[in-house]
């Protein structure tokens, strides 16, 4: 059983396509789904950073993290 790659070419010897093992697609899906993940987190803390900077600039008070942590416990 073969393990690498193998691709496949159009007639003037362009690869159109590639053959992958399944084992190393699974390995590639999972690691393309942790780095969807992370990117979500890092937009979600991007996007928060960003309501703070306009809260900010428009003088509202901001929850402290005491507040919020005691809040939902409540």
């Amino acid at each position: 059983m073969r393990n690498t790659m193998q691709y496949i070419v159009d007639n003037r010897g362009n690869k159109t396509s590639v053959i992958v093992p399944f084992d190393k697609w699974e390995k590639i899906n999972e690691d393309y789904h942790k780095l969807q993940n992370k990117l979500k987190v890092f937009v979600a803390i991007q996007e928060g950073l960003g309501e703070i900077k306009a809260s900010k600039r428009q003088g509202n008070k901001l929850q402290t993290l005491s507040d919020f942590l005691n809040e939902s416990h409540s």
